[in-house]
Order: structure tokens, then C-alpha cells, then sequence
């Protein structure tokens, strides 16, 4: 039986990367009272911004793969804040922005990348309220960014 988060995450084959910087004037992670605020990560592949446009040159799956890859990210900035993912209470909101052309509308599609990972890791603690856009960019020419918002 599972009991931490840790364990899960082995479980699900994850290994937490050492969570990126700020690309620019703002800090991953914030905390007031018992609110987390995690700001907005990119996809990134190989350490890089994963670069594209849904609807043009990247399609549903694609993008919910980079959604996925965003999670991930998001719960290793999640770790290092915290000290242990195991101090969340819940994952209250995700927002995601999706880099898509005006006929794509499946960006709801794209960023289940995200919450169904966040289900598979928290189980019902990771269930959340969750809004889905599509952007005419994303900065880096990134095909999508994600913030999370946790009660801890």
C-alpha cells in the first residue's frame, strides 16, 4: 500500500527534475496563510522550451504530453517549496494557457495532460477546479503554460 507521495511517484515511474528558475521578475512559489501560488511553467523538452503551436504544427496528444511534462515540473517547484509534497491538502486550481491557432478548441483536451496526472499522483486531494485557454502566444514560442494553485 502507498502511503506517501514519494512512493507514489516511484510507483508511477516519475522522477521530480531540480525544478528551473524564474525566467524573469517574479519567484516560482509563493505562500500566504495556507495557500500555495505556483507561477506559470512552460513544457519544456530536454531543457528546453517545447515550441509549438496547436491547431498549426502540433496536435492534441502532443500537446497533453506537454501538458503532462508541465505537472511534473510543477510538483518538483511543488517539492522544493514545501520541503515534501506531502503537506498538500489539496490542489484547489489549475489554469492553463494553451499556444493554439484560433480554429483549435480543444485546449480543454490538452491540459487534462496536467490534472489527470495531478488525479494519478494526489488521488482525490488532487482533484481541482481548473480553467483552459487558448493564447495567440506563450513566451518562448512555448506551446503551453500551466500555474497551480495548492492548499497546504
Amino acid at each position: 500500500m502507498i502511503t506517501n507521495i514519494s512512493d507514489r511517484l516511484k510507483a508511477l515511474g516519475i522522477i521530480l527534475p531540480p525544478p528551473g528558475p524564474p525566467a524573469a521578475a517574479y519567484v516560482m512559489a509563493a505562500t500566504t496563510g495556507n495557500t500555495v501560488f505556483l507561477s506559470g511553467h512552460i513544457a519544456k523538452r530536454d531543457g528546453k522550451p517545447w515550441v509549438g503551436k496547436l491547431g498549426m504544427d502540433m496536435d492534441t496528444d502532443t500537446g497533453k504530453a506537454a501538458a503532462r511534462s508541465i505537472a511534473i515540473d510543477l510538483l518538483s517547484t511543488l517539492q522544493t517549496h514545501l520541503g515534501s509534497l506531502d503537506k498538500v491538502k489539496r490542489i484547489v486550481k489549475v489554469m492553463g494557457l494553451v499556444n493554439s491557432t484560433c480554429e483549435y478548441t480543444e485546449q480543454h483536451l490538452v491540459i487534462n495532460g496536467c490534472s489527470e496526472l495531478l488525479f494519478e499522483v494526489f488521488g482525490d486531494t488532487g482533484k481541482h477546479a481548473r480553467s483552459a485557454f487558448g493564447v495567440a502566444q506563450i513566451p518562448l514560442g512555448a506551446c503551453v503554460e500551466i500555474e497551480l494553485i495548492a492548499e497546504i
